[in-house]
């Protein structure tokens, strides 16, 4: 098994169920729930020195399924390019999200958990089938949806066990 192959499957391997639109649809409602109930000041909190704040946390989450959904378009549609991997530390360097009210970020996952759903519940088989080069990895649709799933519930685990 490759490095990417054991990288996703880390994150297939906590999707609660095989209805991973379902759970996509659910941990966008948690998340929304758990950072609605976080005040402004907490939302600035970071466990350790050096590691992000809850609204980077939120900020990431919220570019990484952009970036993911994008790959899920390209392919979905045929487009062969090869699409490029991102570095989230650079990334992370250039949120500015501290700056920014926390409802703002919360708004913004919203619209965009609710745009990726829309996506991928609209993919017929042969579209979620379809695969591509993203980061030097070959992909299918489906499993990029999954991987936003799988990425997503990491995340809310380290929130849970890191920042309260």
């Amino acid at each position: 098994m490759t490095a990417f192959q054991k990288y996703i499957q880390t994150y297939l391997e906590i999707i609660p169920s095989e209805n991973w639109l379902e759970a996509m649809r659910i941990s966008g409602e948690k998340t929304l729930e758990l950072f609605q109930g976080i005040s402004e000041e907490k939302s600035n909190f970071a466990y350790a020195e050096g590691k992000w704040t809850l609204k980077e946390l939120l900020q990431h989450l919220i570019d990484a399924e952009r970036i993911f959904a994008y790959r899920a378009l390209t392919f979905a549609r045929k487009d062969r390019t090869e699409l490029p991997g991102w570095d989230e530390e650079e990334y992370a360097k250039n949120y500015c999200s501290n700056e920014r009210n926390l409802q703002s970020l919360i708004d913004e996952f919203d619209v965009v958990r609710k745009s990726t759903i829309l996506f991928f519940e609209n993919l017929n088989p042969e579209q979620l089938s379809q695969k591509g080069i993203a980061n030097g990895n070959e992909i299918s649709v489906e499993t990029i949806g999954k991987l936003i799933v799988g990425h997503h519930l990491h995340h809310l685990n380290v929130i849970k066990e890191r920042y309260f």
